[in-house]
């Protein structure tokens, strides 16, 4: 018998995506979006095995890039796992969503941002193999410029943009996550990421934060986050950023000067071309569509830091 997966698992191979909504899905523009109670959007895979892209760095945050197989272990459910294929990966084609914080919170920095968020793109994004779009949001979302290769549509989204309004982040990561990074198929063959430049707070959505969180793992999206607090003293929506981004196997950057600015931008281009991919069959795999936690690390090797996510939606009978 198949086994179904509710909505794509983490970083899941498949042998056929097919989606079957309850309602269609809400495109990524417009101010309405589903109400927290309703049931999302469901994507059918059927399962082969987990498979796990993720990057290895030192306390100081270099990336560590001569690792082996035979350096890591999968522990889940208390049992290792057995490591099926393992690869290093330098270039992967990106489908990325750059989401640009527009509410009245982060309007003193906002212009140098849009010159950041702009030259990042133009530096990381190869014409005919990758992808990226502009996402704004404030009171509610817009789609400036959709998934594209074309550097100059992407510059001209960020320019255009202007601040004002309220917050609605969450939303934003939900909707992108479920109605443009999820279409690429198959799912190894990209490597999808949400780059969020926000203050991390939220007033408007009508998506929680969990919920967000739960579409970019079944997405296959890691999150990057830049935060415009500048204060030096930590929030809770630095909090939340450091939580999106630590689940999903992402960082977040906390700059304090325009140079340190740039400077995130460009550590996150690098993470984004260089990482390891493994793949593994979960023994047992357990069918209940829950989320399963899982711990990947290096063997013996406490100076080094793992960042992948913490674990995938199991498939359903």
């Amino acid at each position: 018998m198949k086994l179904r997966l509710v909505l794509a698992a983490p970083c899941v191979l498949g042998l056929a995506v097919w989606a079957a909504a309850q309602q269609p899905a809400q495109p990524l523009k417009g101010p309405a979006v589903e109400p927290q109670g309703e049931e999302p959007t469901r994507i059918a895979v059927d399962v082969t095995r987990v498979n796990l892209l993720f990057t290895v760095t030192d306390k100081k945050g270099h990336f560590v890039v001569d690792l082996a197989k035979r350096d890591f272990e999968i522990i889940e459910s208390k049992k290792q796992q057995e490591i099926q294929e393992f690869t290093a990966e330098t270039n992967l084609p990106l489908r990325l969503a750059v989401l640009v914080d527009t509410s009245n919170s982060i309007r003193d920095r906002f212009k140098f941002e849009q010159e950041a968020a702009s030259e990042f793109l133009r530096s990381i994004i190869k014409s005919n193999h990758d992808k990226a779009m502009v996402v704004s949001f404030d009171s509610g979302y817009q789609v400036a410029a959709d998934l594209t290769d074309d550097t100059d549509v992407l510059d001209k989204a960020i320019r255009d943009l202007r601040p004002g309004g309220g917050t609605s982040l969450y939303d934003a990561v939900y909707l992108a996550s479920r109605d443009k990074l999820n279409q690429e198929v198959p799912k190894h063959k990209y490597r999808r990421a949400i780059i969020l430049v926000s203050d991390g707070d939220d007033n408007q959505s009508r998506y929680s934060r969990d919920q967000a969180l739960e579409m970019a793992q079944r997405a296959d999206v890691v999150i990057y986050a830049i935060s415009t607090n500048i204060s030096r003293v930590e929030s809770d929506g630095d909090k939340v950023l450091r939580y999106f981004t630590a689940e999903t196997g992402g960082r977040a950057f906390f700059p304090f000067k325009v140079e340190q600015l740039e400077r995130s931008f460009v550590d996150i281009a690098d993470e984004l071309r260089n990482h390891y991919n493994i793949s593994y069959r979960p023994e047992p795999l357990v069918a209940d569509g829950l989320f399963h936690p899982l711990d990947l690390r290096v063997r013996n090797r406490k100076d080094l830091i793992v960042h992948a996510r913490k674990g995938y939606y199991a498939p359903r009978m």
